[in-house]
């Protein structure tokens, strides 16, 4: 099964090797018909603490750092 690539902007980056991620979806609502955001925060892996409030970035699936941490940064945009 390959693994799941999310793109999203950081909104924390205080732990150390840690950033929060804010990912949004769009989704069409199965009785409404209407265009729908969905938001979530995920917590990812950032060995170097390279990334920054505000930056970019790609996040993808790996294996658990800790009970909340599944993802990893795979690189983002300054």
């Amino acid at each position: 099964m390959p693994k799941k690539i999310l793109n999203g902007i950081v909104v924390s980056d205080k732990p150390n090797k840690t950033i929060t991620v804010l990912v949004e979806r769009k989704y069409q609502h199965p009785v409404l018909k209407k265009v729908m955001k969905a938001r979530k925060k995920y917590n990812a892996h950032d060995e170097n603490n390279q990334f920054k409030l505000g930056d970019k970035v790609s996040i993808k699936e790996s294996r658990p750092y800790s009970k909340n941490k599944k993802f990893e940064v795979m690189d983002g945009d300054k």
